[in-house]
């Protein structure tokens, strides 16, 4: 049973779903402009015997609605102190696209409680290589008087292969139209950081995936460059591997963590 509830920060409430388990916890942490129930079907996985988390970063999913234009630091700080409110105090990181860097920035601040770092779409990219993406996803898409928001988000979220399953297309709108505002806040903070170099001074063990049609698959054989030792795993699903490849990622991840005991 996937239960839900909140958990303090010193800014605001963190919404969080948790599935009890035996063993470390597996905390996930998602993609932009997402939230943490596109976790869920990995969560509902028989095969996965440890607790599983999934945190709404702020401003996104039932998470608070953070002031001003946070620093990417300052929203892996909140998440870790909704960790800590919740008594998780060593947890394997999972992280998909923002929530990859966040698991990285994680592992940098807090080596003590990432025993290991599982990252879907990791993005070690150039400070050049920023600034593109920066130019294609940080605009926001704010409502319309005609509605016409909805119709251009549609599409936005069927270019980036949610279309593939009907119920992950409409449940991702809805994500996004939440999250109209942190989404733009949010990007400006993931183009600012610098995930590359925390990233390759990682020292916990890492499984890496990404489907080969999402948009951060070029930079797979970087981020395995940066980490020679790290496991990689193939994987499906587009900008939705979580939900379109559950079953593939938990075999990945059931296998790493063979690996590691």
């Amino acid at each position: 049973m996937i239960r839900k509830g909140y958990a303090d920060c010193s800014a605001g409430q963190i919404h969080y779903a948790h599935r009890a388990g035996n063993g470390l916890p597996i905390v996930c942490f998602h993609q932009t402009a997402s939230s943490g129930v596109s976790f869920h079907r990995i969560m509902a996985a028989s095969g996965l015997a440890n607790p599983l988390y999934a945190l709404d970063t702020p401003g996104f999913g039932g998470s608070f609605e953070p002031d001003g234009r946070p620093a990417f630091e300052q929203y892996a700080a909140w998440l870790f102190e909704a960790l800590a409110a919740l008594g998780v105090h060593e947890f394997y990181a999972l992280g998909h696209h923002t929530g990859a860097g966040i698991c990285v920035e994680l592992a940098a601040r807090h080596p003590e409680a990432v025993k290991a770092m599982i990252l879907i779409g990791p993005y070690p990219l150039t400070p050049q290589e920023r600034e593109e993406f920066r130019r294609h996803f940080s605009s926001a898409i704010s409502p319309t008087e005609d509605g016409g928001y909805l119709m251009t988000t549609w599409r936005y979220l069927a270019g980036l292969g949610a279309k593939a399953d009907l119920e992950v297309h409409h449940r991702e709108l809805l994500n996004h139209v939440r999250a109209y505002d942190g989404r733009f806040k949010t990007y400006s903070a993931v183009w600012d950081y610098d995930f590359t170099a925390p990233y390759k001074n990682a020292t916990c063990p890492i499984l890496l995936m990404a489907a080969e049609d999402d948009v951060l698959y070029p930079y797979l054989k970087r981020a395995q460059e940066l980490q020679p030792s790290a496991t990689v795993a193939e994987v499906t699903g587009a900008n939705f591997e979580p939900e379109l490849d559950a079953d593939g990622i938990v075999q990945a991840l059931l296998g790493f963590l063979r690996q590691m005991n």
